[in-house]
């Protein structure tokens, strides 16, 4: 896993704002409709570009291709496997259940929007058909990459099979653990061929925290850890055969501007997330309903072959946060941690999850990562003892 050494290294999650133009084509893919192959590529190529040299801008040290060629972080794979059709009668999170206002604003703000609750379910045996997209995928992100030559490395992102569980429903399979298995089998040839390309491999697993409150909202704790416990498991079926200090597991809430009243305690679920075999844990920390949560770190320490990625900038919101901010938040987990090394500055969630939903416009997301990069750098002034580093020492955000 790539370590901190001389100085607090920044990445983000990994989904970034889509342009117009993208969003339609992959939109109209989603549905069926007959799109020009060759201007999807170039689009895809155009995009990758863009943001790849956004995030050198901002100081980004372990960049992606910020998930433009996908339709949303998991939703994309109906389009990789076989035995998906129909749809998920996928039951909306407590916070839209018991705020219906927020499904007006959902309504109001993103009237046209890839496919979420909707999603197509398991309708037969499920097998990934063909590497191919994949392989196209990585090598425009190696290529953009290549072009820059700022970063310390690159990583792409890929479901859990609990997400993937949760989202595209089980209506095949004898039981939901018998489904999982099958994921974890299939997940297993885009995790490695990640891997085999020379990149990082990132697992997005919202599902072992956010889907207390959707999928497993029925369940006691007691349950829902077993349940975590077995989606964890899934994982370290899926990633067999890979380094775990290649790999690096994304755990967050839901990317969305509510509540989250509902939201399991991180102290709970935190154990469960050390099973899982991977070098670096990416958890949301910047969302106020979970900052305090830092401090779990001092009574479950993290195992000493782990990183640490803190959200340190929030994804649902607007604001821009100073410098200043971020080099607090990312002491506050240094101290939490115990070691400089092991914390890699981070995002709360991706900032574009699903095409066509952000709920941060892309001049502010440029500037949010902008502010980690001037953030980890004051940081980094004050944890290696190069003396007082302050806001006023690097260039402004705006």
């Amino acid at each position: 896993m790539i370590l901190s050494r001389d100085r607090i290294l920044t990445t983000h999650v990994g989904s970034l704002p889509r342009n117009e133009t993208l969003s339609e084509l992959l939109i109209a893919r989603e549905e069926g409709a007959a799109i020009d192959p060759g201007q999807l590529a170039r689009e895809m190529d155009r995009a990758v570009e863009h943001v790849i040299e956004k995030q050198a801008e901002a100081g980004i040290d372990i960049a992606n291709d910020g998930e433009q060629q996908r339709v949303g972080f998991q939703t994309y794979v109906p389009q990789r496997m076989s035995g998906f059709a129909g749809q998920s009668k996928r039951r909306r999170g407590r916070d839209y259940e018991s705020f219906p206002e927020l499904v007006e604003v959902l309504k109001l703000r993103f009237p046209k929007r890839s496919r979420m609750q909707n999603a197509p379910e398991a309708q037969a045996e499920v097998r990934y058909l063909d590497t191919a997209p994949l392989e196209r995928e990585i090598e425009r992100l190696k290529t953009a990459a290549r072009s820059v030559g700022t970063f310390t490395g690159c990583f792409m992102t890929a479901p859990s099979p609990g997400i993937i569980s949760t989202t595209m429903l089980n209506a095949w399979y004898d039981s939901h653990d018998a489904y999982l298995t099958a994921l974890a089998r299939e997940m297993h040839h885009e995790y490695l061929a990640i891997h085999r390309a020379g990149l990082l491999l990132q697992i997005d697993a919202p599902d072992l925290a956010m889907d207390r409150a959707m999928f497993y909202r029925d369940l006691s704790d007691g349950e829902f850890v077993k349940a975590c416990e077995r989606h964890v498991e899934a994982i370290n079926q899926a990633i067999s055969g890979i380094p775990p200090e290649r790999v690096r597991l994304h755990c967050c809430w839901g990317n969305w501007d509510g509540p989250h009243v509902f939201d399991v305690p991180l102290q709970l679920i935190l154990p469960v997330l050390y099973q899982a075999k991977v070098g670096a844990m990416s958890i949301e920390m910047a969302n106020p309903r979970h900052q305090h949560e830092i401090e779990v770190f001092r009574r479950l320490p993290l195992p000493h072959d782990k990183v640490l990625i803190p959200g340190v900038i929030d994804t649902t919101t607007n604001i821009v946060e100073h410098p200043e901010v971020v080099a607090r938040r990312i002491e506050q987990a240094v101290a939490a941690v115990g070691d400089r090394e092991r914390v890699i500055g981070g995002a709360d969630c991706g900032f574009g999850t699903f095409t066509n939903r952000e709920w941060v416009i892309e001049p502010a997301v440029w500037l949010k990562l902008k502010s980690l990069g001037e953030g980890a750098h004051i940081a980094s002034g004050r944890l290696w003892g190069r003396g007082a580093v302050s806001a006023s020492s690097v260039s402004p955000a705006v």
